[in-house]
């Protein structure tokens, strides 16, 4: 029987989640149970981000059929690639924002759906500008799919094993899928026709969309909420106005009017963006996102790992084609290392280590093996031979961009609150977008510089050389100061990362 309560004794506090230690009440309250269904949502999940990641690479070896068959100009081909870069950077922060507002799960699916169309059309394109429209759309509908997906993976697994484990897939997709989408695109265009380098990602789509509804668990988007249109505005426009500024410098130079006015307008359009949104009631990015050490951190180092790191593509596929003479298909084969030393890096040694190791060693461990493998692609010459000159190389490079993708990953989406999960993954899918179209501009302007006064010296001093010769040398000049920018990346994680272990993102176990 139980005994009366003393007058004037006071109630006992009712035992909270987070308070209440009794052996019946404290599991289930800290400790969540796990989705059953968690490794088929990571299946789901991994397959739209290895299509997003696919379609920036996918058409680099098709983009010479396609203008071809187009009658596309000279000067009109990089549109294929730059309008999907501008519209998925331009739009990522929108896109992270709308998966808070209107539910994790719900822009998911319209991301797939939008993209298989979008797909779909740049396939069926009778003309350039229908092309062009095609990878703008597809851009933008990544942009509501990237983020969406990651803020899923994060919420879905909060054992800190398991996460590494899926985190470590995430990451592996997130480096690899770049050199894969050249190994399809190849393979597609030589054995099919340039067209099904966008038809592929239907069936992929479809897939996804398939598996969306029985595997994926999220809670409903918040109510009362805004979009922040000026941010949005400022922010994408910014953006925009950065890369097509830095896409333009090559033809025009880099002291031309239109580009100087196009990089000062993104600069001072970014910075009324970070004003803004000091004062926006409902800010597209929440300053407090980036103000923490350890996430700026980590968003530093994706962006200098992508600066540094996605020219190689650009440049070995130029490398292997025109001086080595190789088809698209070895071509696209020859980059099967890459993938899979960040496959390895990624799922089979830093997904194991992560639980008891210190993301900065991984990440500057990361760097300076991708920085090593920069330094021997310096050193090829117009006879080098795959094997015992190219294939080091990509080894190094791969197993140091899985080492530092994937504790990246999980390091910048540790401890953000629940409400902010996807602005936090648009946040570093922008970085990482972003690092990648500047440094593959950069990179490639301060090649075809070094290859210009090169090929003007020897012609001077010595009557003449090859295009392949100052083509070369413009490359090594290129891989030396991708070898500088990836070191830095390894000094920034190294003095900004936590010494300890990243635990599980955010607050909000996935809604049943």
């Amino acid at each position: 029987m139980s005994k009366k309560r003393p007058r004037g004794e006071s109630l006992p506090p009712v035992p909270s989640k987070a308070t209440d230690r009794s052996p019946d009440r404290e599991a289930p309250a800290q400790t969540p149970a796990p989705d059953p269904k968690r490794w088929w949502a990571l299946a789901v999940i991994a397959l739209a981000q290895l299509m997003v990641i696919l379609d920036g690479t996918i058409v680099n070896i098709a983009l010479p059929s396609a203008q071809s068959a187009l009658g596309m100009s000279d000067g009109d081909r990089q549109w294929v690639i730059t309008a999907y870069t501008l519209a998925f950077g331009g739009l990522l922060l929108l896109g992270g924002r709308i998966a808070d507002l209107v539910g994790r799960k719900r822009t998911f699916v319209i991301g797939l759906a939008g993209f298989a169309a979008a797909s779909a059309l740049g396939g069926a394109a009778a003309g350039p500008w229908m092309l062009f429209a095609a990878r703008a759309l597809q851009g933008a509908f990544a942009a509501l799919l990237a983020p969406s997906a990651l803020s899923l993976l994060t919420t879905t697994f909060t054992d800190p094993k398991e996460r590494a484990k899926a985190f470590g897939v995430y990451g592996a997709l997130a480096g690899g899928g770049s050199a894969v989408g050249l190994i399809v695109g190849g393979l597609l265009t030589e054995y099919l026709n340039w067209r099904w380098s966008l038809y592929v990602n239907v069936p992929i789509a479809l897939a996804a969309l398939l598996g969306a509804p029985a595997f994926l668990r999220d809670r409903s988007g918040r109510r009362g909420g805004h979009l922040d249109v000026p941010g949005a505005l400022l922010g994408c426009g910014g953006l925009v106005a950065l890369v097509y500024g830095f896409s333009e410098a090559e033809p025009r130079g880099w002291t031309s009017p239109p580009v100087l006015t196009l990089l000062v307008a993104g600069v001072i359009l970014l910075a009324a963006f970070v004003w803004w949104q000091t004062r926006a009631a409902s800010p597209l990015l929440p300053l407090r996102i980036v103000k923490d050490r350890v996430r700026a951190g980590a968003f530093a180092t994706m962006g200098l790992a992508t600066v540094g790191m996605f020219g190689v593509f650009l440049f070995l596929t130029y490398y292997l084609q025109i001086v080595l003479g190789y088809p698209p298909v070895r071509t696209g084969l020859a980059f099967v290392p890459i993938s899979a030393g960040i496959v390895v890096g990624a799922t089979q040694i830093a997904a194991r280590l992560l639980p008891r190791t210190a993301p900065r060693i991984l990440m500057s461990s990361g760097m300076v093996l991708a920085a090593a493998g920069m330094v021997l692609l310096s050193r090829l010459t117009v006879h080098a031979q795959y094997v015992p000159h190219v294939l080091p190389a990509l080894l190094l490079l791969g197993l140091g961009m899985g080492l530092t993708f994937m504790p990246v990953y999980a390091t910048a989406t540790a401890g953000v609150p629940a409400q902010d999960a996807g602005v936090a993954s648009a946040a570093l899918n922008t970085v990482q977008q972003m690092g990648a179209s500047l440094g593959t501009v950069l990179l490639n302007t301060i090649a075809t510089g070094a290859t210009s006064r090169y090929v003007h010296a020897q012609d001077a001093a010595h009557g003449g050389t090859t295009l392949d010769e100052g083509m070369v040398h413009g490359f090594s000049v290129a891989y030396w100061c991708s070898a500088g920018v990836l070191l830095l990346a390894a000094l920034v994680a190294g003095l900004t990362v936590r010494p300890k272990t990243p635990k599980h993102a955010g607050d909000d176990a996935p809604a049943q």
